[in-house]
């Protein structure tokens, strides 16, 4: 039998108005799905009008201007549904799901289901578990003395991987499904034997234990910012908006 990472693999990304996972906005994202390394992988896109303002600073990283946006997006609602409805099949058909940085584009789309839909990503995965793999924190956990930064772009130059289009979602999607591929290879002996669902309990004890020492270096160096060590989804703040 195939080890996980040659069989199939599905792989979601955002582009969004900002970093804040509670105020900032989807307006792009991507889902895709292979069957296996070297098919033909299948994309399903979304544009959204966020309905707010998107910074020019956000504009520069993936090109979407407010403009743009306005004249071809979406409106949010349809499309937040249309995507959990996405990942919930991948969820259904034990496809892993693939997220570089997971607890930013998972917790993004949770706060925008909350704020359009009236509903939450957990909702979505009460009957069939979504199994996450994190690119960034497999390696992370996997290659943890290795110096440098471990952005996709990094990854993709570490494990080999092209990046066609990076801040693109559906180009950042399927090159994190690649790493992951490659990452799985590469540490063969140590993860072929593990199942998604077992890698995906592993990967929250390995990212709250890399926050935690992120945590620590930032209490060293005198950075005050607050490291949250959930994963693969931050809870949720009463205060969100």
């Amino acid at each position: 039998m195939a080890s996980w990472y040659e069989g199939p693999l599905a792989a979601f990304d955002t582009e969004t108005t900002g970093v804040d996972v509670e105020t900032d906005r989807i307006v792009s994202a991507a889902v895709v799905i292979q069957d296996a390394p070297g098919t033909r992988p299948r994309v399903t896109r979304w544009l959204v009008n966020p309905g707010v303002p998107v910074p020019e600073a956000a504009t520069a990283v993936h090109g979407l201007t407010e403009e743009h946006l306005q004249r071809n997006g979406r409106w949010p609602s349809p499309v937040m549904q249309e995507i959990a409805e996405e990942l919930a099949e991948q969820a259904v058909a034990g496809r892993p799901l693939v997220v570089m940085n997971a607890p930013f584009d998972l917790t993004i789309l949770d706060r925008e289901l909350r704020r359009h839909r009236a509903s939450s990503l957990d909702h979505w995965f009460e009957t069939s578990p979504l199994l996450v793999l994190d690119p960034r924190v497999l390696d992370k956990h996997l290659d943890r003395y290795r110096k440098g930064r471990r952005t996709l772009t990094d990854l993709c130059a570490h494990y080999g991987v092209t990046l066609d289009g990076a801040h693109d979602a559906g180009a950042d999607a399927l090159a994190a499904l690649d790493v992951v591929r490659a990452v799985g290879r590469r540490f063969a002996a140590r993860l072929e034997r593990l199942s998604p669902a077992e890698l995906h309990t592993l990967q929250a004890v390995w990212h709250a234990a890399q926050a935690r020492g992120l945590q620590a270096w930032f209490a060293r160096s005198g950075t005050e910012e607050a490291v949250d060590p959930a994963w693969p989804l931050r809870p949720d703040l009463p205060a969100a908006a």
